[in-house]
């Protein structure tokens, strides 16, 4: 069994801890960061969880909702943390059989 890793993204519930609920307030404060994304771009970057996300994004949110990437993204994993290794069997003395 292979161990799988994926994340959480939490940039809406970062937003509406800011007070911020509607995806394009985000519009203006990134692009006075540098960071040029339509209304749709951000609307699905709000929404969805991003398959891809540059740096320079994801340091003007940090930025914008004062926080860590680290509170954006929550690793998460699923699996066995090692190799799986079969358990050994322990044969036990049967009705009228002595130990």
């Amino acid at each position: 069994m292979t161990r799988k890793t994926g994340y959480v993204w939490h940039l809406r519930r970062l937003m509406a801890e800011h007070g911020m609920f509607a995806t394009t307030e985000l519009v203006p404060l990134l692009a006075a960061r540098g960071v040029a994304l339509s209304r749709e771009q951000v609307y699905r970057l709000v929404t969805g969880t991003p398959e891809r996300l540059s740096l320079t994004t994801l340091a003007a949110l940090c930025d914008i909702l004062g926080c860590e990437p680290g509170d954006l993204v929550e690793p998460v994993t699923s699996g066995p943390a090692g190799p799986v290794r079969p358990r050994r069997a322990r044969v036990l003395p049967g009705p009228g059989q002595d130990a």
